[in-house]
């Protein structure tokens, strides 16, 4: 495989450990990185090792997202020939916006991936905000170092799962110190970062304060430097406290050896917090205790390793950090260790390259028959007793899981009678939920999954088909049978998907020059594995109907296709489990609204809407009776909005 990694940080040469791990790997790997860049409050300069292939750019701009390269070196480097583009920048960064302009320009389609450590939902100016969500929807793969930055570009528009991989640590450059107690009448405890408040200088400065024991030497450099010998000398510390400046990276291993504990006293603002918290892992790496505040994502990078303290509690700070460096200390260390293995490059290079390995672009065109696919069988179930019977009997002794929405006894009884699995969650959360909950608790986390709605009915023989037909291609997210309904009536199983430009063509009466790719709707559809953890979970806004929609929209996005298995047919009653019409309409286009907004954005639904009330207006015309009827109705529910009618007939 061969990746173009794009990274202003890749100047600090430790941090290139990625890279350095990936080549061990196999993988042939490209960086473009600033020529020079300030890191630690330090200017620093790349100095690649032999075989290390590192091209630098001149940078213009210091902040990490207003800043742009030098595009000669990024246009020479694009011409290559890759596999994956890896954009290790924030999704709504300048730099971003400048690779991807040139990809365009130099006509590649190479796929890319992209990083983001934004753990705080902000809204950016145009056109920023642009830049992001364009970045993102087209993206194969996103890389987040902690668990909200990956929800948050999710919920922004990135069509998949991100993947949460932390920032990695060279364990050659922290190498463990011998272990010592701390002295009787002093621990040490250390501060490495940025001199600002928000980094919870000023906490550690009270903790000190309250306890007499405790010494601290601070290293970095920022807008407090200049104030904190005057700030020490008011609260009687200048004896206490050593102020190291700003320490060049080789210098951070040898100031955290010197420590008997990290302090990480954080302080979110509205428009900050912690991101993850490298000097901790650092500091674990060592053999240091770390006591860390829960700011951000520091709860996570610590976890069990370290001790977590409230924000800005100085006295519970000063607490921790003679626990830490006490009765503590052997736990710490050994959990310490434990963690830092997980940040190793290594560790951090494969998770790299099972994302690489998710956003190629998959193959087309025949594959292996020969290997068996193992396949597990959801059912969301609601109400409807006999129909599940009739469902479940012909392939109850498969992998069979049903999530009971109803929560009705004699639905859990029929499952044990079966000896399929009964999940209750308690609530009736929708499909997309219910699907959800069974995919956080899978039978067969590995297999492929056929969601089968409670009103169908298919043979084991014909899943196995369906099986053989999703893998006879590299691409296919999903696929669906044919169905018939109980009188051999053939439905239409393949659908084009919903756009604005599509709803006008159908609002002109011009539907049959709709093109695009298809989906197979959902209720008797087999997921494949692969898309399942590339594209994640169902999105649990739609309570009923478009919720397979919008999944096979982003597997879309992301490469995968979709489709009809003709030589497969499976029953299927139509809405037999539920009794009411009305209600099923609403909730059906107020699900389309849904679709609309998230991936047409509030124009995109105004125009989608326009097209709905003047094609239904027209019909309502010319057509009479029952026809007419109904499209008067549609006119009048898209008028009003169907998420406003749905929300005042209380359909959810």
């Amino acid at each position: 495989m061969r990746v173009l990694r794009v990274s202003h940080s890749a100047a600090v040469d430790a941090w290139r450990g990625r890279e350095r791990a990936l080549a061990g790997l196999g993988v042939d790997v490209e960086v473009v990185t600033a020529r020079r860049w300030h890191a630690g409050g330090t200017e620093v300069e790349p100095h690649p090792a032999p075989g290390e292939r590192v091209a630098t750019a001149r940078t213009w701009g210091r902040h990490p997202a207003l800043f742009v390269f030098d595009p000669r070196p990024l246009w020479r480097a694009l011409g290559g020939s890759w596999d994956v583009i890896d954009i290790h920048e924030e999704p709504f960064s300048l730099a971003t916006a400048e690779v991807l302009l040139l990809r365009a320009l130099r006509g590649r389609r190479t796929p890319y991936v992209l990083y983001t450590a934004q753990n705080l939902p902000k809204r950016y100016p145009i056109p920023f905000r642009w830049l992001e969500r364009r970045a993102l929807q087209h993206a194969s793969g996103v890389s987040a170092c902690n668990r909200t930055a990956a929800r948050i570009v999710e919920a922004k528009g990135f069509p998949g799962r991100a993947s949460t991989i932390p920032l990695g640590i060279d364990a050659a450059e922290f190498p463990p110190r011998a272990d010592r107690a701390p002295a009787a009448d002093a621990v040490v405890v250390g501060l490495l970062g940025r001199l600002v408040t928000e980094k919870g200088v000023g906490v550690l400065l009270r903790a000190l304060a309250t306890q007499p024991r405790l010494r601290a030497r601070i290293a970095g450099s920022g807008p407090l430097a200049g104030v904190l010998p005057k700030r020490l000398e008011e609260l009687g510390l200048a004896d206490r406290v050593e102020l190291v400046g700003a320490l060049p990276p080789e210098d951070v291993p040898g100031f955290l050896a010197s420590l008997d504990v990290l302090a990480v006293p954080s302080i979110a603002t509205p428009r900050w917090t912690e991101q993850f918290g490298r000097v901790a892992v650092e500091a674990m790496s060592v053999g240091v205790p770390v006591v860390a505040s829960d700011a951000g994502a520091l709860p996570d990078v610590v976890g069990g390793a370290g001790i977590v303290v409230p924000a800005g509690d100085a006295a519970l700070l000063a607490d921790a950090v003679l626990e830490a460096a006490g009765p503590s200390r052997e736990r710490l260390r050994s959990s310490g260790f434990a963690r830092a293995r997980e940040c190793g490059w290594d560790a951090v290079a494969r998770d790299y390259l099972g994302l690489y390995r998710a956003a190629r672009r998959r193959p087309v065109g025949a594959q292996p028959a020969a290997v068996e696919h193992p396949i597990e069988i959801g059912v969301v179930a609601f109400g409807s007793v006999d129909l599940l019977r009739a469902a479940l009997e012909p392939v109850a002794h498969l992998p069979v899981t049903v999530v009971d929405n109803s929560s009705l006894v004699e639905i859990a009884n029929l499952c044990t009678e079966l000896g399929v699995r009964y999940i209750d969650p308690g609530r009736n959360g929708g499909f997309a939920a219910g699907v959800n909950r069974l995919l956080r608790d899978r039978l067969a986390p590995e297999a492929d999954l056929l969601l089968l709605n409670p009103d169908a009915r298919i043979s084991a023989d014909d899943v196995a088909a369906l099986g053989r037909a999703l893998h006879s291609l590299g691409d296919l997210a999903s696929v669906g049978p044919s169905q018939v309904d109980d009188d051999g009536h053939r439905a239409q199983v393949s659908w084009i998907f919903p756009s604005p430009g599509r709803a006008w063509l159908e609002a002109v009466g011009a539907a049959r020059l709709r093109r695009g790719p298809r989906f197979a709707i959902g209720s008797v559809l087999l997921l494949r594995a692969e898309a399942l953890a590339q594209v994640g979970p169902f999105d649990e806004r739609f309570f009923l109907y478009a919720e397979e929609t919008d999944w096979a929209y982003r597997a879309s996005m992301l490469g995968w296709r979709h489709a009809e298995v003709t030589a497969v047919t499976a029953v299927h009653h139509g809405a037999a489990t539920s009794t009411d019409a009305s209600l099923r309409d609403v909730r059906f286009h107020a699900s389309q609204e849904r679709y609309y907004r998230k991936h047409f954005g509030r124009l995109g639904w105004q125009s989608t809407r326009a097209a709905v009330v003047v094609g239904s207006l027209v019909r309502a015309a010319l057509l009479s009776g029952s026809r007419g009827d109904a499209a008067r109705r549609r006119a009048l529910l898209y008028l009003r909005g169907p998420l406003r009618v749905e929300a005042s007939v209380g359909a959810r």
